[in-house]
């Protein structure tokens, strides 16, 4: 088992502050995993990381170390981030691919998700923020890059994605799968399953616990996505058991956080993102939704007030992604079924610069067979498999 324990020069306040950085594709903290070597703090402010990565050109160096400096920046009395980064010797390696190995055993049987697409979960800590229309909204914009993009509708109870991106049908199957129902978007595509293609929109699901948690392990594991390249899970509102059920099913989900600018919003919001925290999920970022309101003469009001999205970004020590106005277009072009960003104009504007932002910076597409996602990707095989994995190559 690899040793968390840090040296006795460390800050111990920094390294556990640390363990909210996950590896994406090992669905562990980098403390826990024993990346960080050592993290220290001088007399100034200034805090000296060293990371040893699996493979020092791992295309998710730049992404651990921007979530690492995030993190550690926002703490009170840290004035700068220094990250050196080293590639691990044959013995960490091995510690690490023994504590990959007993997290694959913990976890569900493989999904239909490539491993290769990244996952990023649309949450947040109540009801009535607009998650589902961000989710879409991004979906959609994602798509207009070209993107091939899959868009899973988890809140089973409170399902609206059909109605919102203008889908109606019902879900066909192929060699056992579900065959998601796909809209083409310029040379792009979003490919959508949601309960309310199996339900009537005004019939209340009646579901609990373990039959929620069944609901979207089905989606994920009994459903052709093909060869999408992300995947967005519009979770249900709180922090119940379809997002423990995620972390499990899916642990290398990435999360973005949805909330309003009140303070209140905000407080909700953090819960979400401890919950996430806890189950070894990586919080990308915040976005926050009904921002100020611009009217027809150009005067802006603060409605709801101002900062909350910010204030959280800083507080969890994430990016904050961006803004999205307040404006009566977005839940008219929801009730029609025609999302903003599917047109042009200002706020399909601010929809494609968030996406633009996820992929090319805060979850971009890369290469890894290089790096810890091809060796999860061996540990999970030989797991499923009841292989001895101590004797796969790396």
């Amino acid at each position: 088992m690899v040793s968390s324990e840090q040296p006795a020069h460390d800050d111990p306040v920094l390294r556990d502050a640390l363990r909210t950085v996950i590896d994406p594709e090992l669905g562990d903290n980098i403390v826990d995993l024993g990346m960080v070597r050592s993290v220290t703090k001088d007399a100034g402010g200034e805090v000296l990381v060293s990371i040893a990565l699996t493979v020092a050109g791992c295309p998710l160096r730049s992404q651990i170390e921007r979530d690492a400096a995030a993190r550690l920046s926002s703490i009170a009395g840290v004035s700068g981030v220094k990250i050196e980064i080293a590639a691990m010797d044959g013995e960490e390696r091995a510690a690490v691919m023994k504590r990959a190995r007993l997290k694959a055993r913990e976890r569900a049987p493989e999904t239909a998700v490539p491993h290769d697409a990244r996952v990023v979960a649309i949450a947040s800590g109540k009801g009535g923020v607009g998650k589902s229309s961000v989710a879409v909204n991004l979906s959609v914009a994602l798509a207009r890059r070209g993107l091939r993009v899959g868009l899973l509708d988890a809140d089973v109870w409170g399902f609206s994605v059909p109605r919102l991106i203008g889908i109606e049908g019902t879900i066909e199957a192929e060699g056992g799968k579900m065959l998601p129902i796909e809209l083409t978007v310029g040379q792009g595509s979003v490919r959508v399953l949601s309960m309310g293609f199996l339900s009537g929109e005004e019939e209340a699901i009646m579901w609990r616990g373990l039959l929620l948690n069944r609901a979207v392990q089905q989606f994920l594991q009994d459903a052709n996505w093909g060869d999408i390249e992300y995947l967005l899970v519009d979770l249900p509102p709180g922090t119940g058991d379809v997002q423990m059920g995620l972390a499990r099913i899916l642990p290398r989900s990435e999360m973005i956080l949805v909330t309003t600018p009140p303070v209140a919003a905000q407080k909700v919001a953090a819960r979400a993102a401890d919950m996430a925290r806890r189950g070894y999920l990586r919080v990308t970022g915040v976005v926050e939704n009904m921002s100020e309101f611009t009217c027809d003469h150009g005067e802006t009001y603060a409605l709801f007030g101002s900062g909350g999205g910010e204030r959280l970004a800083l507080d969890l020590g994430v990016p904050f992604l961006g803004k999205i106005p307040l404006n009566p277009a977005v839940a008219a072009g929801g009730d029609r079924g025609e999302p903003v960003a599917m047109g042009s104009g200002p706020l399909a504007e601010v929809f494609a610069q968030l996406a633009e932002k996820i992929a090319d910076e805060i979850s971009p597409i890369v290469e890894t067979t290089t790096c810890s996602a091809r060796l999860i990707e061996q540990v999970e095989k030989a797991v499923l498999a009841g292989a001895d994995t101590a004797s796969a190559p790396i």
